[in-house]
């Protein structure tokens, strides 16, 4: 079987740095989950399900957490970059397998961040009178500038951001529930589907509304740059997903309970909505949360799609260029700009409907195979290593559950 782990000392070129600690992986996690989802995709989800918009974040909820605690286990058997290349050569004994994995969990962060991208160019809008395809290229090519200064910096400011952005929810809710006349639904036929056209109207929101989930697993392919990883990952994993989980009940359901569902589906900047009837100086502060959190989203993802390539090319999946690291920053620099550049195209030639189903069937796919290995894994392993583990089923109904929303999905 392939070496799956990287050893600092083995060379003299530079290696990636170990230094994020519990709260800045949980902050990133919750940075690229918050940030890409919530803050464009509501009106989408709303589009789909209506009313039970909040019901589709439930069940997307659902069929992530049993992936969640897979990676949780894996990630500290496995503590480097391309976590799920790592752990899906290390599950099939395949190689082969590893890269193609490898590239499906890049390809899925860069059209994460292109549809985020869009998202930020749509608020940004708001303030500068100039075309929102200028705007989305600015802010990839910025964020890409971030990202090469160096991990710690990248994931401070990341930090910094989702803090804020997190606030911005929080208001959100504040309004939506307190301040906002009450235009949507009445707060009790959000939680309540009780037809079969309800389900399937919430079964078909769930597969946009897995997109807004997209980011625990974007933590994995930083564990090569966090302390303790055993003990760090699995702790910043479990609290992105229930932090994330009950940040977007509280909102999606503000919003429905404060917006026309007509307005609301249209929208490519929903959560602005809330502030529909408020003053000047409240509309504008919270265009520029939502501004920084769909950044803080474009950054995340930057940072995921860079470091997944340069593990591929420093374990010889990808031509060695890939896994160049600068002697400076200690950061992927060839990977990083190769993910910018890529960003800024699709950014400008799909929609962002288009981008975030196209990402979580992507992820979905991931997740099948990362479940599986982890199956094969503790089939033929002692599972009596330095490491988080979970049962036999959690896998099982790992696999099970995110087949069931991609098959979903193509339909």
């Amino acid at each position: 079987m392939t070496n799956v782990t990287s050893d600092p000392v083995a060379s003299s070129e530079p290696k990636l740095r170990r230094a994020l600690n519990t709260p800045l992986v949980t902050l990133y996690g919750l940075g690229v989950t918050v940030g890409a989802g919530i803050y464009v995709l509501v009106g989408a989800t709303a589009a789909e399900a209506g009313s039970y918009a909040a019901v589709s974040f439930l069940v997307a909820a659902f069929v992530v957490a049993f992936t969640a605690f897979s990676y949780a286990e894996l990630s500290t058997r496995f503590p480097v970059s391309a976590g799920e290349a790592a752990y899906v050569e290390a599950g099939f004994n395949q190689s082969w397998m590893a890269t193609v994995v490898g590239l499906i969990v890049a390809a899925s962060g860069v059209v994460s961040a292109s549809a985020v991208a869009i998202g930020a160019a749509s608020y940004l809008s708001q303030f500068f009178n100039t075309s929102e395809a200028v705007l989305a290229s600015t802010v990839v090519v910025v964020m890409g500038l971030v990202a090469i200064l160096g991990i710690v910096q990248s994931v401070a400011v990341a930090a910094i951001i989702t803090v804020i952005e997190i606030g911005g929810l929080l208001f959100v809710m504040f309004w939506g529930f307190g301040v906002a006349e009450g235009n949507g639904f009445p707060l009790v036929e959000t939680l309540t589907p009780h037809s079969v056209n309800h389900w399937i109207g919430i079964g078909s929101a769930s597969i946009l509304a897995f997109f807004a989930f997209v980011g625990f697993e974007d933590m994995a392919n930083i564990a090569e740059e966090v302390k303790e990883p055993r003990k760090t990952m699995p702790r910043a994993i479990v609290w992105t997903l229930v932090l994330a989980t009950l940040l977007y009940l509280g909102t999606t359901i503000a919003v429905l309970v404060s917006v026309p569902i007509g307005d609301l589906t249209n929208s490519t900047a929903p959560l602005s909505l809330v502030f529909a009837n408020a003053g000047e100086g409240t509309r504008q502060t919270f265009a520029s949360v939502a501004i920084i959190a769909t950044v803080n989203g474009v950054l995340i993802q930057m940072i995921m799609a860079s470091r997944v390539i340069y593990g591929l090319a420093d374990r010889d999946h990808l031509p060695r260029v890939f896994a160049k690291v600068s002697r400076w920053t200690q950061t992927p620099i060839v990977a990083t700009i190769t993910v910018v550049a890529i960003i800024v195209v699709l950014s400008q030639t799909l929609p962002i409907h288009t981008l975030a189903e196209h990402t979580s069937q992507l992820v979905l796919s991931v997740f099948v195979l990362v479940n599986i290995a982890l199956i094969r894994l503790k089939l033929t392993q002692t599972s009596d290593g330095d490491f988080f583990t979970v049962p036999m089923f959690v896998p099982i109904l790992g696999v099970l559950t995110s087949a069931m929303l991609l098959t979903a999905s193509f339909f």
